[in-house]
């Protein structure tokens, strides 16, 4: 059986368990990352993840393929008794922006990919801060959740999943070892924040994700449904807004290139069956179903 981190029982059988080393939400899509020590599983996948957009006046997203300086948009989520969650923004040479919920005005259509969702403008300030700092017109939205948005049934395998902003499925998952694999192949290490996973876990071979069914602690699963097609983002560098060259691309290209999805894998999406409220935890240990 792949990987490490195995426990054989009296029984004799054999359990495999992966360790969590990092989880991250990102709560503007496109824009720098959170890490925490602990999140809270939604039917969406984390909360508060890929809750905000940035789009055209037309409502089409836009993401650092576009704009590469939204990697420098630092955010931040203030927590309030009243269960209020006040959005917090900062980048280079701009004033901080507060975004409070009641910001969120009539709801309007937005486009990701071939996906029309509802979402609802943040009003007049947030654009023209983004605006301002991207150097082109653009909105600041936030998701509808009164209108639910499903990801692919042809991935699900019709288990009706639900998203936020994200691409297409709810949680990104990386092993490191995936990661040291890679960079031992390229000239320069690249951290793990050029992928922007949500989920990194410890304990697996090199590219074990790729053959995991679920992963489980208790009453939390999360099912691997697709493997990740990356684009030009990964090319990014994540601290200075820049793009740095080809690589991941060009060395992911010569030994994970996909024919069938007519990409370069690395990481898997997964989607949250069950143990919705549940609390997830760096260090948390989850065992590992394989397909």
């Amino acid at each position: 059986m792949p990987g490490q981190g195995k426990r054989c029982l009296i029984e004799e059988v054999c359990m495999t368990y992966a360790t969590i080393a990092a989880l991250n939400v990102y709560p503007v899509k496109s824009c720098r990352g959170i890490p925490l020590a602990s999140v809270s599983l939604a039917s969406t996948g984390f909360r508060g993840d890929r809750e905000w957009l940035v789009v055209t006046q037309a409502g089409r997203f836009l993401t650092q393929r576009e704009l590469p300086r939204l990697a420098l948009v630092e955010p931040a989520i203030e927590e309030r008794a009243s269960e209020e969650r006040i959005l917090h923004l900062t980048a280079p040479g701009m004033p901080q922006l507060v975004v409070p919920p009641q910001a969120a005005g009539p709801s309007r259509q937005v486009t990701i990919w071939n996906d029309r969702c509802s979402a609802r403008d943040a009003g007049a300030e947030p654009a023209q801060w983004f605006s301002r700092y991207v150097g082109r017109p653009v909105r600041l939205v936030q998701f509808d959740s009164s209108v639910p948005r499903r990801s692919s049934l042809q991935w699900t395998r019709d288990i009706e999943a639900f998203v936020t902003f994200t691409d297409a499925f709810p949680i990104l998952v990386i092993s490191q070892a995936s990661l040291s694999d890679l960079n031992d192949r390229l000239d320069i290490s690249l951290p793990m924040d050029r992928f922007r996973p949500n989920v990194v876990l410890e304990g697996l071979q090199a590219y074990d994700e790729d053959r995991i069914h679920e992963l489980m602690d208790g009453d939390a699963r999360l099912r691997i449904v697709k493997p990740c097609t990356r684009c030009t983002i990964t090319t990014t560098d994540q601290t200075t807004g820049e793009v740095a060259g080809v690589e991941p691309l060009k060395t992911l290209k010569s030994f994970r290139w996909s024919k069938e999805l007519q990409g370069v894998l690395f990481g898997q999406n997964a989607i949250v069956m069950a143990g919705m409220g549940r609390e997830m935890r760096v260090g948390q240990r989850l065992e590992v179903i394989w397909k």
